[in-house]
């Protein structure tokens, strides 16, 4: 009886946590803000082409627009 109740409780706590990232992702400033920082070394801009640096510039500036206070 108790280790089937320990398996349900495991099971919801699951879900809930299955959920709520889901939920993150899904809102407007979700999966944007929960990325990682896309902030490189000097090298890896140099190594860039001008539509790789300006898909990058692009990426920064939205975050930047979507999690003000990320930074």
């Amino acid at each position: 009886m108790k280790r089937r109740l320990l398996d349900l409780i495991t099971r919801i706590l699951l879900l809930i946590v299955v959920l709520t990232g889901a939920a993150a992702c899904t809102a407007a400033r979700g999966s944007i803000c929960l990325g990682p920082d896309l902030r490189y070394r000097q090298q890896v801009y140099d190594a860039m082409n001008e539509a790789e640096a300006a898909r990058h510039l692009a990426a920064l500036k939205l975050r930047e627009q979507l999690c003000p206070r990320s930074r």
